[in-house]
């Protein structure tokens, strides 16, 4: 690392991690580091004076079988997120239960179930919708207890309301196909015409159901965690042209079934619909899928390469707060991707730059994909945004008053969110990424250092990847903070908010699920 950048900010060179065959001495470390560093490095690190001392002194004792299997239980099986996603999914299936035990033949209870569910489904991802979750929740000001800060902290689990109420409504929906398929084959005069229509059933409305049943599957298929992370373009583009079909389907086979049962009750089609709250709930669905596209706009981005690995964008069509998000596409209909936005200072962006808007920000970038990559070789003029800015993951941590945020590589980017609350939490930083002053320049060093005047910034290329969980654990401590905000690829944010989380702490990183 440079002693340009040491100057700026805490460099640590810690100890190698636990899967290294070797254990550097202090001696040799001294030969390659400033006192100070070693200094850091024994606050932090738990560097022992004694170098051949087996390295796994420095963790915690080994938790017990029992102990492990509760944390699994609690931190992973059962985390917020599953336990939403079960709570709606066991519910519905209750209702599903009593509906057929009591009521089988009532086409109407299926179809308004499905809607419902559909309906929460889709405003769980809906910009508006979740920003008023989140302004709700976290409304909650700092003086109330920890522990109910703590709940509402776990806003961002939403995600397990939005996949609960998804499967569900596949539920409820091959329900309705069952019966569908049974009065159409076997029609039974028995059944109430003014509610199943069951002698009115055309081929038409078979067919479109059947088709729907398919667009269903292969949208929970799609969004399987495997292969959701292996083919996420795929997935979001399965996710989304299918999910329009379904609604547009949906629609089409609630308007022909309604204009068949309306005439057992001699009403008018207009009349039969008002009455039906599968009608009214998909009018809520269809405004909440359009909104985001009515603001569709092709935006001016600034562009700052920062190095081969990562590129800064400006923009300042729109001004941005703490924890929100934005959504770039260069292809309106393709794919999306979403990136954490933190405000601008008027000296970053340069007597050249074309935007002289007060209110621009920014969003950092790094090669993470071919979308990614070819930002970075090709920086854009222009990209599509959609919707509003939408409140994220980091936004909950304005519920704490001290918190740690632990972030490797362009995970600095989100955090960077922090800076645009001047009521902020106090906090510390521990950063671990690849030649950090090479790869984001200074500009983004200074940003680090508004949010924590003496971050801990750890250069991979110097130390190798470093487990930093004793770290963070012995920074909690000193520093009395009330939860650590870890923000990293998927497989090491899980790993560390686990392992946190089986040591007591309070931690909490995003969740990955679109």
């Amino acid at each position: 690392m440079s002693w340009d950048l040491a100057k700026e900010v805490r460099m640590v060179v810690p100890t190698s991690s636990p899967s290294s065959n070797s254990l550097q001495t202090p001696n040799q470390t001294a030969t390659q580091n400033s006192p100070q560093e070693i200094s850091d490095l024994k606050n932090y690190s738990g560097y022992y004076s004694n170098a051949g001392e087996d390295i796994e002194a420095q963790k915690t004792k080994r938790q017990s079988k029992s102990r492990a299997y509760w944390n699994f239980l609690r931190f992973t099986a059962l985390n917020v997120y599953r336990r939403l996603f079960s709570f709606i999914f066991l519910a519905n299936l209750a209702v599903f239960i009593a509906i057929m035990i009591t009521d089988q033949s009532s086409l109407l209870a299926f179809v308004n179930a499905t809607a419902a569910n559909l309906t929460v489904c889709g405003l769980m991802r809906q910009p508006l919708v979740v920003n008023t979750i989140y302004l709700v929740i976290c409304s909650i000001p700092r003086s109330a207890p920890l522990r109910l800060r703590r709940i509402a902290s776990k806003a961002f689990h939403l995600g397990g309301v939005h996949s609960g109420c998804g499967v569900a409504s596949f539920v409820w929906y091959v329900g309705l196909v069952a019966l569908i398929s049974k009065h159409y084959w076997f029609p039974d005069d028995h059944y109430s015409s003014s509610t199943d229509a069951a002698q009115h059933i055309s081929t038409a409305v078979v067919v479109i159901a059947y088709i729907i049943l398919v667009l269903l599957l292969f949208i929970m298929t799609a969004a399987y965690p495997v292969f959701r992370f292996k083919h996420h373009n795929g997935f979001e583009l399965t996710h989304r042209f299918s999910a329009w079909a379904v609604v547009a389907l949906f629609l089409a086979l609630l308007l022909m079934f309604s204009d068949q049962a309306r005439k057992a009750e001699d009403l008018s089609l207009g009349q039969y619909l008002i009455r039906l709250p599968a009608f009214w709930l998909l009018i809520v669905v269809i405004t909440a899928i359009v909104h985001p596209y009515l603001l569709l706009r092709r935006v001016k981005v600034e562009p700052e390469p920062l190095s081969k690995h990562a590129i800064r964008l400006h923009m300042n069509h729109a001004r941005t707060r703490f924890g929100l998000g934005i959504q770039l596409a260069k292809n309106p209909l393709w794919d999306w991707h979403s990136f954490a936005t933190f405000p601008d200072r008027a000296a970053e962006k340069g007597p050249n730059s074309t935007l002289q808007s007060s209110d621009s920000f920014s969003c950092l970038i790094s090669k993470a994909g071919d979308w990614t990559t070819d930002t970075i070789e090709r920086p854009p003029q222009y990209l599509w945004k959609r919707g509003v800015l939408v409140y994220g993951f980091a936004y909950v941590m304005r519920l704490y008053k001290k918190i740690i945020v632990v972030t490797t590589g362009s995970g600095i980017g989100p955090c960077l969110s922090f800076l645009g609350d001047g009521n902020r939490p106090a906090m510390r930083v521990v950063w671990q990424t690849r030649s950090p002053l090479k790869t984001y320049g200074q500009g983004v060093i200074d940003l680090v250092k508004q949010m924590d005047t003496d971050p801990l910034v750890m250069d991979t290329d110097l130390t190798g990847r470093v487990d930093m969980v004793p770290i963070i654990e012995r920074m909690t401590s000193e520093f009395g903070a009330e939860a650590v905000c870890v923000v990293s690829n998927p497989r090491l944010t899980k790993k560390l908010v686990y392992e946190l989380e089986a040591r007591g702490l309070v931690a909490m990183g995003p969740i990955f699920d679109s």
